[in-house]
């Protein structure tokens, strides 16, 4: 059973919000055009992502507690934090080809032999995919607490185009500093108090993908997939809020939200 003490079992909305309808979400495969090939991106849960490119397999914190029997074997994986809901060797140990690279952190490496280290700011090529670590962490004290130094975000290089998926942190300066990144991967309503709405859209601008998901944003349903003897939370209207919200605030930037079904019924 993942360990969720890391995982508050409320997602924070904002009182004023009305929930607006907005496109429905689906796990079915996504799309986006590169060079020899559509990248396919197969959303799995919370933070866990299935990417593939002409054959190639990169999976992001693996989760099993999420559905992976349709998920591909990965030639690369990424893990960007410790807690189990991202590093989950179980999940490795099912999708790993053999002798597949696992980039990690220092941290995470404590939990699971045999990875290869990736520090914040270093980069590496790693199953023929460029990777460059990003730093993951908060500013404004509250908890759960993210340290620097402690996760990574990843920037991923894959048919030509750049793909980062944050990790679990605020809009850092290392974040803001990115450039020509088309596909962005952002955390909403986590941290705590800290990446609402708002916040994730004015972070989204400041390096202006094409193309931004937000995920690992529902922690109450997040935490009863790692605990099922739990009643299921009832929060799909605050978390379509939030959503929508996003979307408010990107309105009229050259920036396509697209929303991801992460957490499945």
């Amino acid at each position: 059973m993942a360990d969720m003490s890391r995982l508050p079992f409320a997602v924070t909305v904002v009182a004023a919000l009305v929930c607006v309808a907005a496109p429905a979400a689906s796990q079915e495969p996504h799309r986006i055009a590169a060079d020899g090939g559509d990248i396919v991106i197969t959303p799995i849960l919370h933070a866990s992502v299935q990417v593939e490119h002409n054959g190639t397999v990169v999976h992001v914190d693996p989760w099993s507690a999420g559905d992976l029997s349709r998920a591909k074997q990965a030639d690369l994986i990424l893990v960007t934090d410790d807690p189990s809901h991202h590093l989950d060797p179980d999940a490795i140990t099912q999708l790993r080809k053999p002798g597949a690279p696992v980039v990690l952190t220092a941290a995470a490496a404590e939990r699971f032999d045999g990875g290869d280290v990736l520090a914040n700011g270093e980069q590496g090529v790693f199953a023929g995919i460029p990777v460059e670590a990003v730093p993951a962490y908060d500013m404004t004290p509250g908890q759960p607490w993210h340290p620097k130094g402690e996760a990574n975000g990843y920037v991923v290089t894959l048919g030509g185009q750049r793909i980062f998926f944050s990790g679990v942190g605020e809009c850092v300066p290392e974040i803001q500093a990115l450039r020509d990144i088309d596909v962005a991967f952002m955390p909403m309503n986590l941290p705590v108090d800290r990446m609402r709405p708002r916040p994730v859209a004015e972070c989204v601008k400041t390096f202006g993908p094409s193309v931004v998901y937000v995920y690992h944003y529902d922690n109450a349903s997040a935490g009863w997939f790692g605990d099922r003897s739990r009643q299921r939370p009832d929060n799909a209207s605050q978390v379509a809020a939030t959503i929508q919200a996003l979307r408010d605030a990107l309105d009229g930037e050259p920036i396509e939200v697209r929303d991801a079904e992460w957490y499945p019924r």
